[in-house]
This record gives C-alpha cells, sequence and structure tokens, in this order.
C-alpha cells in the first residue's frame, strides 16, 4: 500500500511521532525494534514492518531519519545498522577555522542519505507511509512541518514550488541540521535558495500533537476520523534529562551560563508541553509523571467526556537519562552524564541497552487497545 492509498484508506488510523535528540535516537530505534518484534508476534507475520501498521509517521531531527526509514518500509535493523555502522564517521569535528559557525561537518551525513535515498522526492510513490518532518526555514524565521500528503495546500504537482518535488534527502538533512553543530542545508524552492535548520530548533522537538493536527484539521486536507478507537498516536522520546541546578548560585548565572542551559531548558519545555497537550486531547494509556501537580495524566478526565472529549489513544515511551532512571531500569552501570550529550560515538552500546531495557519494561500491548492485532 502506498502513502497515497493510506490517506483515503477507511478504518482506523496508527500514527507515530518520533523526537529530535541525535545520536539518542538509539534509544528510539531500540524501543521501536521491541515494538516491531511484537507486532509479527501478534501477527504471526515474521516480514512485519512498522509502516505495516502505521499510516503516518512524523519526526524531527534524528526522528526524521527514523521516520523516513519507516516509511519506506525498513525494518528497524536496518536502521538501527545505519546509525551503529555510521555514528563514528557522521561526527568528524569541522576544521579549527569553521567551528564558530559550526562544530562538525556535514559531508558524511549527506553521503549517507544521498546513497540511502538517491534521486527520490519526499512524494516519491515509494514511501508507503504518509511522512511529516519537521524543519526551520531560517530565511523566514518560520517553522516548517512539511508533510507528503497528497491534499496539502503547497503539495499540488501542478505547483512549480510544490514540496513532493523536493529532494528527500536534502529535507531530511535540514531537519537535522542542528544550530552551532552542522551547517544550515540550502533547498531550491520556486528558483530560490532557502536555508534550512534543524526542526528541534521550534517547538516541535517533538512532534506529536502536530501530527495530530495535520491529520485531522480540515485546514490540512486530511480530516481524518478522530476517536479513541479511530485514531491511535504513539510517541516516542530520546529520552528526558534532569534540568535542576540546585546548588548554582546567582552569581554564576552569567551570560555565559545562560547561553549554555537556556536553550535546551526552553525545547526542554517545549517538549513537555506537546506531550501534556497529547494526554490531555487523547486518552493517555501510558506515559511518565509530567511534574509531582499533574501526575501522569494517564486515564484523565475519563469520566469527563462531554468537557474533555479523547480525540485518540495516546502512548508516550520517553526514559528518564538520569541516574536514578537508569537504576530503576536495573541498568546502574551507566552513568548518566555519559548518555545525555547528542553527539557521541564513544556510547553507541549504552543507548541501546537504554533503549531496550526501557522498551522491556514499558511497552505493553494492553495500552493500544482495540487498535492492537487480535
Amino acid at each position: 500500500m502506498t502513502y497515497v492509498e493510506r490517506a483515503t484508506r477507511a478504518g482506523p488510523k496508527r500514527l507515530l511521532a518520533l523526537d529530535g535528540g541525535g545520536i539518542r535516537g538509539l534509544i528510539t530505534v531500540e524501543i521501536l525494534a521491541h515494538l516491531e518484534a511484537q507486532l509479527r508476534r501478534a501477527t504471526g507475520n515474521d516480514a512485519l514492518v512498522l509502516a505495516d501498521y502505521f499510516d503516518y509517521v512524523a519526526g524531527t531531527s534524528t526522528g526524521a531519519i527514523i521516520a523516513t526509514s519507516i516509511a519506506k518500509g525498513f525494518p528497524i535493523e536496518r536502521t538501527r545498522d545505519l546509525y551503529v555502522q555510521a555514528a563514528h564517521s557522521l561526527f568528524k569535528r569541522a576544521p579549527w577555522w569553521h567551528r564558530f559557525n559550526y562544530g562538525y561537518v556535514s559531508l558524511a551525513l549527506e553521503a549517507k542519505l544521498k546513497a540511502e535515498l538517491g534521486d527520490e522526492t519526499f512524494g516519491d510513490p515509494a514511501l508507503r507511509t504518509l511522512l511529516l518532518l519537521v524543519l526551520r526555514n531560517a530565511d523566514t524565521g518560520s517553522t516548517w512541518p512539511l508533510s507528503n500528503n497528497p491534499f496539502a495546500k503547497y503539495n499540488d504537482p501542478a505547483l512549480p514550488g510544490s514540496n513532493l518535488n523536493l529532494p528527500l534527502w536534502q529535507v531530511i538533512r535540514a531537519s537535522t541540521a542542528a544550530p552551532t553543530y552542522f551547517p544550515p542545508q540550502e533547498i531550491v524552492i520556486d528558483g530560490r535558495a532557502r536555508k534550512f535548520v534543524d526542526g528541534s530548533v521550534s517547538v516541535y522537538a517533538n512532534p506529536a500533537f502536530i501530527l495530530f493536527l495535520m491529520a485531522t484539521l480540515p485546514e490540512y486536507r486530511l480530516e481524518w476520523t478522530t476517536g479513541e478507537d479511530a485514531m491511535m498516536l504513539v510517541s516516542v522520546g530520546t529520552g528526558s534529562l534532569a534540568t535542576a541546578a540546585e546548588n548554582v548560585k546567582a552569581s554564576q548565572m552569567t551570560l555565559l551560563y545562560n547561553a549554555r542551559h537556556v536553550p535546551s531548558a526552553l525545547l526542554g519545555a517545549a517538549n513537555v508541553e506537546q506531550d501534556v497537550l497529547c494526554r490531555i486531547a487523547g486518552r493517555c494509556r501510558y506515559g511518565g509523571p509530567i511534574n509531582s501537580e499533574l501526575g501522569s495524566l494517564v486515564d484523565v478526565h475519563a469520566d469527563h467526556a462531554t468537557y474533555w472529549p479523547k480525540r485518540f489513544t495516546y502512548v508516550r515511551y520517553n526514559p528518564e537519562l538520569t541516574q536514578p532512571g537508569l537504576e530503576e531500569l536495573g541498568l546502574s552501570d551507566i552513568r548518566a552524564e555519559t548518555v545525555q550529550p547528542l553527539l557521541s560515538s564513544t556510547n553507541i552500546e549504552d543507548l541501546r541497552r537504554i533503549g531496550t531495557a526501557y522498551a522491556a519494561s514499558a511497552i505493553d500491548p494492553a495500552h493500544f487497545g482495540s487498535h492492537w492485532p487480535s
């Protein structure tokens, strides 16, 4: 089944949203590997891939790479191999004279994407699911959540700048162009070269809620039916981090301190807010605690459907990358600070262990309700 057929097919819809997070995308990969294995057992189909189950897949930054591989129908094992084999070459430091602008060269990533995707476009008919990738237009300062929805306003093939004609590898490279890490990506649109940066430089590093909106709002021209049994949204993160700094002194909060800590704090807050919106709009069946006041919001307002109608069934899988969180997973030998960096080729196996251990403890077919194969 192609993504165009997916757009109009009747029946329940299943959505998958994948956060940004650099090399920590390996955590996402292992969580999805566990889910894929469980779906294979449930269906008795050893060749099942996630594109057989999900209708619409979204990703930001590293999530864009994983989302595209799923949309192409790749088994998760192939995506894992891509990360593991390419990690060392992808994180090559830029020459010192470029490091004022960015820290790493992007040639290895570009070469890998070109090798995997060739001349495929964003509207390539070989894509098996609808695909949403988040990037930011640095020229206009606006977030661009690009979808291959065949009915979307800017996807008309007759338009000279139709988004469906954009090179797929460039769209992914743009979504992963994290400022200070990698240089921007230029994409020629309607004859004009525009500069794009990482979609995480927006409120959509966690693309779950924008995925729901783009699947249902009339303005996006898809208008899928909502309801707990009509729609399932699975959101997978790359690990939540502790941001507390109880011992810092006010005198230490200098311009340099804020330059280092404020961006990550804002991104973290935006990620949590997208999750909260999904837990309120949908019937949350699983997710860690948001904070001490809200709790996990699992099954909240279930008896107040008049005021809080549930638009979809929702789960959020996202391990806690703190020392207590790792110890709870039985991974006390892993130090939290070693698995928190976005770019590192030295922590690959630890990240895989975290994803595997978390998935085994968290994923339960009961979370999926009527959406689980019977």
